[in-house]
């Protein structure tokens, strides 16, 4: 079973400049994970339309899912539907079910222009719902384009993610030892190149001292275990300290 792909484009200039620390492609990679869905890239674009539009015509023709966060909100500065609508060739305007959500969640005379903008979908677009501001993403294509605030983010993800066709699972067996990865770099590369189906990371961490957190990933879990087995050797061949998770229990920090 083919491993389907996906990408994150993060929008916003507040991102750029520091001032928002982005917690959705952290969230949207744990979820794309789960279901064995293989995020290969993170991209990170400002507020400028032939931008996005650029990076949405070139992440979605060469993945199975493109995300988008970000942009879709009532000010001049959120111009991520007209992009994506650019991006596929689709013409764009208030749409009616779009507009009956508001009119249903804002109070009579609430629903001003500015908040009007939401209702913005491009032609042939679903809709995603959004049950806390209830202001919708859309889906174009491949594209699902969703809100940049974490907690709408996360809601409106958990709404698609049924509709998504995962693979096979992204296992992961671990092994945590405190030796600094120059003593590991050489035997590691042998482990590795002897194991090409499986995905093999080093990742350094200080407590007192040097220690290296390795992990191994992959979809086939007996080409994962002969990995596991290999790595097991080549540590207890230099340490007598080893601390390893088995798929199931495996957590991706690397301290």
């Amino acid at each position: 079973m083919s491993q389907p792909t996906a990408a994150m484009l993060v929008i916003g200039d507040e991102i750029l400049s520091g001032r928002t620390r982005d917690a959705n492609a952290h969230l949207l990679a744990q979820k794309m994970t789960g279901i064995g869905i293989r995020l290969v890239e993170i991209r990170v674009v400002p507020d400028v339309r032939e931008t996005i539009v650029a990076a949405v015509r070139e992440l979605s023709a060469r993945v199975t899912y493109l995300f988008t966060s970000g942009g879709i909100g009532p000010t001049h500065d959120d111009i991520t539907a007209d992009a994506v609508a650019e991006a596929f060739g689709a013409a764009i305007g208030v749409r009616d079910d779009a507009r009956a959500i508001l009119e249903s969640y804002y109070k009579p005379g609430e629903l001003n222009e500015a908040r009007l903008r939401m209702a913005r979908i491009p032609d042939g677009a679903r809709l995603i719902d959004n049950p806390l501001s209830h202001a919708p993403g859309f889906v174009i294509g491949n594209c699902h384009v969703m809100a940049g605030v974490p907690a709408i983010f996360a809601v409106m993800l958990e709404g698609i993610l049924p509709g998504l066709a995962g693979g096979p699972p992204i296992l992961s067996h671990s092994f945590r030892v405190m030796m600094p990865e120059g003593e590991l770099a050489g035997p590691l590369g042998t482990v590795a190149a002897a194991h090409p189906q499986v995905s093999i990371g080093c990742y350094p961490f200080f407590r007192l001292t040097a220690g290296a957190t390795l992990i191994l990933r992959g979809t086939d879990p007996e080409a994962l275990a002969r990995a596991a087995d290999d790595m097991r050797a080549m540590l207890a061949a230099r340490t007598d300290h080893i601390e390893e998770t088995p798929p199931g229990a495996v957590t991706e920090n690397a301290e």
